[in-house]
């Protein structure tokens, strides 16, 4: 049984009974899929962020970084990207604990491994891909997230690139043993329901947008026509796709729902998600604010080895969806 049922049937009384558009036009197709995947989404947001937030009460940031800098560098690399799955940071947002990180001492390979984790692999990517595509898919995406994660900072700790990183960054240590306040489950579902209802403030509009512009496609874009430029037989339709991406700037939650649009178009899975790890995991806005704390060729490092393993990935859901 679908449990969203009740909202399609919701979206089916809306759409031709409450505003009376006529059945089987692009139009009544276009409403009817706004209308039920924006109720679904924010449902399944409420619940997962709310659920998240209690987990992430028990990890402040200075209980992470105490963590990470007491593992070895491979080991940390694991645990700083399974961190970046419960720290819903957009790229931008994620550099100064990244930056946290590194004062404290944590290796940097490590720090990288939650800088691409962090943006690419959040809840809100997971809840809207659960939502959207079913367990298989978002499961896919969070095992591919977390090896490019993973291998990206393993491989850039390995170069020894600590001297690119600009002097000013080491100046400052940061007390990781800092002592955290014991909080009561009251503490913690307070905690949880402002976090939740401000991370919802935040991302309300990247979603409403996000859903609009999905809809328009899913009902005005001829089905062969995306299909035609970017399909799973298209080569280039993968490093294009990450190219576009990554002048662009959002959160999964404003990305997410043009993948199910694009994707119901006849653009390829690996294709979609390529494009959507570009724009939150490797944004221009995200490059301008690592030039005040890294050199450029560090940067270039860094979006190389992230970008191949996009590009890696992408070819990889075309391959086996």
């Amino acid at each position: 049984m679908n449990i969203f049922y009740p909202i399609q049937l919701l979206a089916d009384w809306l759409t031709y009974s409450v505003f009376c558009i006529v059945s089987d036009t692009t139009l009544a197709c276009a409403v009817n899929f706004f209308i039920y995947d924006t109720i679904k989404i924010f449902i399944l947001l409420i619940v997962i962020i709310f659920a998240v937030s209690i987990i992430r009460s028990f990890l402040p940031p200075e209980k992470i970084r105490f963590i990470l800098s007491h593992k070895n560098k491979y080991t940390g690399n694991v645990i700083a990207s399974l961190l970046g799955i419960i720290t819903p940071f957009c790229s931008c947002s994620a550099i100064p604990l990244f930056l946290g990180f590194v004062q404290a001492g944590v290796p940097l390979g490590t720090t990288f491994s939650f800088l691409v984790a962090s943006p690419m692999i959040n809840e809100v990517a997971l809840v809207l891909l659960l939502g959207l595509f079913g367990w298989k898919i978002a499961l896919i995406y969070i095992v591919s997230g977390l090896v490019i994660a993973i291998l990206s900072g393993t491989v850039i700790g390995k170069m020894k690139v600590e001297n690119l990183v600009e002097s000013f960054v080491y100046q400052n240590s940061i007390n990781a043993n800092a002592d955290q306040p014991n909080m009561t489950w009251s503490d913690r579902f307070a905690y949880a329901k402002k976090y939740t209802w401000d991370i919802i403030k935040k991302v309300w509009p990247f979603i409403i947008i996000g859903i609009a512009l999905g809809a328009w496609i899913h009902g005005y874009v001829p089905t062969d026509f995306l299909a035609r430029y970017a399909g799973a037989d298209k080569w280039f339709a993968v490093p294009l796709a990450v190219l576009i991406g990554i002048p662009l700037y959002s959160n999964a939650a404003g990305i997410i729902p043009l993948v199910s649009a694009l994707t119901e178009k006849g653009v390829a899975m690996g294709t979609t998600l390529a494009f959507m790890m570009a724009v939150t995991a490797l944004s221009l806005p995200e490059f301008m604010i690592l030039k005040r704390v890294m050199k450029i060729k560090l940067i270039l490092i860094f979006a190389g080895i992230a970008g191949v393993g996009i590009v890696f990935t992408g070819y990889l859901f075309n391959w086996v969806l």
